[in-house]
């Protein structure tokens, strides 16, 4: 080789492979205004993948518009996200699911580098974690997304730290094992938990946010649709964790039925009897009835 050649460079293989099938899966209710952009920036972002959309009894032309935009359009009768997502799950066949919301807050372009992060790190979830301006959020949403991953953190282990980020990238082998039981909002919820409970490995990645157009509202109600996820966590602990969850059952119970004998074992002490016998076999049952949480 003569002075001052170089060798050549292999050139640098493509982090997402061609023959790798992706899905773009879109929930949508009433996204009308919205859908036709989601759906073009994605088919820019990803040209390999199939976009597909699921209309969940819309009121506005959102199939028609997402049809005309390029997308797959299906229909789901059973109202909920929840419900959109368990039937996208079991109809859709790919490698990889692109999840994300109809509403174009989220970022199309940050979809390939969350889909190389999967791949690099073999993870089963990459989760987009909002940046969102400080207008993006109101702020009992905001409040909200704290508490509850917060919670779920606590219950579950730190290593989430946006429990409702629509913007998901899933292998295969997590879409396939996941149960879906939720119907509404709380699916993200969920999503999280099965993850954490399972622990496959997850990762997240910042991803920018905007604001909702004008005339958009947000159909998350805050303080119903978090009493549900509240109570969806609860349930997943029930779940996921029967022993904490009705082992303290079953103290509580033991404390009280502790509490109130105490009058009565006074009573005995003192003068050889149990005037009050109707306290005493609520005592027995209470006791039973931790005896019973706590094992069975």
């Amino acid at each position: 080789m003569g002075e001052g050649s170089t060798s050549p460079q292999e050139p640098r293989s493509d982090p997402i492979p061609d023959t790798l099938e992706i899905a773009v899966i879109v929930p949508c209710y009433n996204e009308a205004d919205t859908i036709g952009r989601v759906v073009a920036d994605f088919r820019a972002a990803l040209p390999g993948a199939t976009i597909y959309v699921y209309d969940n009894n819309s009121t506005d032309p959102t199939a028609a518009v997402a049809r005309d935009a390029g997308a797959v359009v299906r229909h789901e009768g059973l109202q909920g996200k929840g419900n959109v997502i368990r039937r996208m799950f079991a109809d859709i066949e790919a490698d990889l699911y692109v999840m994300v919301d109809g509403d174009d807050q989220l970022d199309a372009a940050s979809a390939q580098g969350l889909i190389e992060a999967l791949i690099e790190e073999g993870a089963d979830m990459i989760t987009g974690v909002r940046s969102a301006p400080a207008g993006a959020y109101r702020p009992g949403h905001r409040l909200g997304n704290r508490a509850m991953t917060g919670l779920v953190a606590w219950l579950f282990g730190d290593r989430v730290s946006d429990v409702f980020s629509g913007y998901r990238v899933l292998s295969r082998r997590y879409v396939k094992s996941f149960p879906a039981l939720s119907k509404g909002f709380e699916i993200e919820t969920e999503l999280t938990v099965h993850a954490l409970e399972l622990r496959m490995p997850i990762a997240e990645r910042p991803v920018p946010f905007r604001d909702r157009p004008r005339g958009n509202p947000s159909k998350l109600h805050t303080i119903r649709d978090g009493v549900r996820i509240l109570g969806t966590i609860v349930r997943l602990v029930q779940r996921e964790r029967p022993l904490p969850f009705y082992g303290w059952i079953g103290a509580s119970l033991a404390a009280l039925s502790v509490g109130l004998a105490v009058p009565l074992f006074v009573t005995l002490a003192r003068t050889s009897e149990v005037p009050r016998f109707p306290t005493a076999i609520l005592c027995a049952a209470i006791m039973m009835l931790a005896s019973l949480s706590a094992t069975a």
